[in-house]
C-alpha cells in the first residue's frame, strides 16, 4: 500500500473482520448473560424471601409450647434470656390481645413489633415480622427476623448465582475468540496467498480447504490470475520477440552503413553515413533497452543464485569503457572487499550495473571518471560528475521515459529498469544531488537487501553478513 492509499485509508476508517465478528458475538452473549444474571438475581431473592419466611412461620409453630408453659398469672414484660444471643438471632413476642407483651427475648425491643395483631407478614425498619395466632386465640406470637441479615442473606445468594457468570466472562471472550480466528482461518490464508502474488509469479492459488463462501471468491481469483498470465505473457512474448526480431537487421544494416562508409569517396557522403550510423545506434540502444525491460518485468531478478557482484561490476566497468560514444574511465572500487555475495539473478544484476554505469557515462561531465564503489556493508554507489538536478527531477528518475536536463542522448528507461530490477531483487535505489561537498555530481546508492561481504585476506577476521552488520565466516 502506498502512503497515499495509506492515507485515504485511515481517512475513511479501517476494520477488521474478525474484530467485527467477535465484537457482535460477544455483545451478543454478554447480553444474554446480563439478563440471565438479573432474572437469576431475581429469582434468587424471591426464593431466599420465601424460605425466610418460612423459617419465620416455624419458629412462629414452634413457640406455641411457650404458650402453654405461661402461668395465667404471667406478669407482662418478662423477658426469656436466650443463650448466645447475636445480631442475626430471631427475636420473638408474646402479646395478649389487648396489646400486653407477657413475654419477649432480650434482643426483641420493649414495644410490640406492630400495633395490629393481624396473622401475617409485615415490613418494619429493624425487622421483618411474622404475627400468629397461637390455639385458643389467648396469644399472638410475633417472631421477627433482623432486617440486615435478610439483606445480607439475599446478597450472599445472589452473588453466589452471579459471581460464576462473571468469572466465566474472560473464559468466553477467549473461546470466542478462538473459535473466530479459527473459523477466519482459511480467509486468512488465502489473503497470504493472494499477498505474494505479483508480476513475477502468478501462479494459480493452490487449494486451501476454504468453506463455500470462499470458494467463488478463491475461483473468481485464480480465474483472474490466469487471465492477467495470459495477457502479460503475451506483452512480454511481444516484446521480446520485437526486440529480438529488431535486433538483427538493424545490426547488419549498421554493418552495411559502415562499409558503405568507407567505399564512398563524395565530399557529403561520409556525413550523411555517419547521421545513418548514429541513428542506427541509437534504434540498437532502444531496440536493447526494450528487450532489458522485457526481461526485467518478467521477475527474472527474484532467483534465488548466489553470485559474486564484484566479479559483475568489474567486467561491466570494462565493457562501458570500451563502448562508444563514451569511453568513460570507470574505476570499481571494493572497500578492502574479496567478494560481495549477493541472492538474485546474475543476468539481471548485471542489466542494472550496466544501466547505471551507461546513465552516468551519457550523462555526466565529458572526460571525468566514473566511480563504482561497493562497501562492506552492502551498498553499492556509482557516482559521476554533472550539473545539480533539482528535488523534483530526483524524484521522478525511475518513472519511463523521464530524463533530467542533460543534453545526452537517452532513451529514459535505464533508471526505470533499475529500479524495477532492484525491487524484484529485494534492494532499493537512492538519488543524491548534488554530492555532500559539492557544487554539482550525481549519485546513485544500490542499498542490497541480502548479502554476504567477505573481506580479502589481510581482514580474513572481519565478515559483514546483510542486513544488520552481524559477524560470521561464509558457508
Amino acid at each position: 500500500m502506498t502512503d497515499g492509499q495509506a492515507i485515504v485509508a485511515r481517512a475513511r476508517g479501517t476494520w477488521s473482520l474478525a474484530s467485527r465478528i467477535m465484537a457482535g458475538v460477544l455483545a451478543v452473549v454478554l447480553g444474554c448473560l446480563l439478563m440471565l444474571g438479573v432474572l437469576v438475581a431475581g429469582f434468587t431473592r424471591y426464593e431466599v424471601t420465601e424460605r425466610l419466611d418460612n423459617s419465620l412461620q416455624e419458629v412462629a409453630e414452634r413457640l406455641e409450647f411457650v404458650i402453654s408453659a405461661l402461668s395465667p398469672r404471667q406478669q407482662a414484660g418478662d423477658v426469656a434470656r436466650l443463650p448466645e444471643v447475636g445480631p442475626r438471632t430471631l427475636a420473638y413476642q408474646i402479646m395478649t390481645p389487648d396489646g400486653r407483651i407477657v413475654l419477649r427475648t432480650q434482643n426483641a425491643p420493649a414495644d410490640p413489633f406492630v400495633l395490629t395483631l393481624r396473622p401475617g407478614f409485615y415490613d418494619r425498619p429493624r425487622f421483618r415480622v411474622y404475627v400468629a395466632i397461637a390455639p385458643g386465640g389467648g396469644h399472638y406470637i410475633l417472631v421477627g427476623e433482623p432486617t440486615f441479615h435478610r439483606r445480607e442473606a439475599e446478597r450472599r445468594a445472589m452473588l453466589i448465582s452471579i459471581l460464576p457468570m462473571l468469572v466465566f466472562l474472560p473464559c468466553v471472550w477467549l473461546l470466542v475468540r478462538w473459535v473466530v480466528r479459527r473459523a477466519l482461518r482459511p480467509l486468512t490464508d488465502l489473503q497470504a496467498e493472494i499477498r505474494v502474488r505479483g508480476g513475477g509469479n502468478l501462479a494459480p492459488i493452490p487449494s486451501l480447504n476454504l468453506p463455500d463462501e470462499l470458494s467463488a471468491i478463491h475461483a473468481a481469483v485464480n480465474s483472474l490470475l490466469d487471465r492477467l498470465n495470459k495477457a502479460l505473457s503475451s506483452e512480454r512474448a511481444f516484446a521480446a520477440n520485437a526486440a529480438h526480431e529488431l535486433r538483427n537487421p538493424i545490426a547488419a544494416l549498421l554493418a552495411q552503413a559502415q562499409m558503405l562508409r568507407e567505399q564512398l569517396h563524395e565530399p557529403e557522403a561520409p556525413g550523411r553515413l555517419a547521421t545513418i550510423v548514429a541513428q542506427i545506434r541509437r534504434l540498437g540502444r532502444m531496440t536493447e533497452k526494450l528487450l532489458q525491460l522485457s526481461r526485467a518485468t518478467s521477475g527474472a531478478a527474484m532467483a534465488d543464485d548466489r553470485f559474486d557482484l564484484i566479479a559483475v561490476a568489474q567486467i561491466l566497468a570494462e565493457e562501458v569503457q570500451d563502448t562508444p560514444p563514451a569511453f568513460r574511465d570507470v574505476v570499481v572500487s571494493c572497500d578492502g572487499l574479496e567478494a560481495l555475495f549477493v541472492q538474485g539473478d546474475m543476468d539481471a544484476a548485471g542489466i542494472l550495473l550496466r544501466n547505471l554505469i551507461e546513465n552516468a557515462a551519457n550523462h555526466g561531465t565529458p572526460g571525468t571518471v566514473i566511480m563504482v564503489a561497493l562497501s562492506r556493508h552492502g551498498h553499492v554507489d556509482i557516482v559521476n560528475d554533472c550539473p545539480p538536478l533539482p528535488p523534483g527531477v530526483l524524484s521522478r528518475l525511475t518513472e519511463p521515459f523521464v530524463r533530467g536536463d542533460s543534453p545526452a542522448e537517452g532513451s529514459g528507461l535505464g533508471l526505470a529498469i533499475a529500479a524495477s530490477i532492484a525491487g524484484q531483487m529485494g534492494a532499493r535505489l537512492d538519488f543524491l544531488s548534488p554530492l555532500p561537498g559539492r557544487v554539482g555530481g550525481f549519485r546513485v546508492r544500490v542499498v542490497l537487501a541480502r548479502y554476504v561481504a567477505v573481506p580479502a585476506a589481510r581482514d580474513a577476521d572481519r565478515l559483514a553478513v546483510g542486513t544488520g552488520g552481524s559477524t560470521g565466516r561464509p558457508s
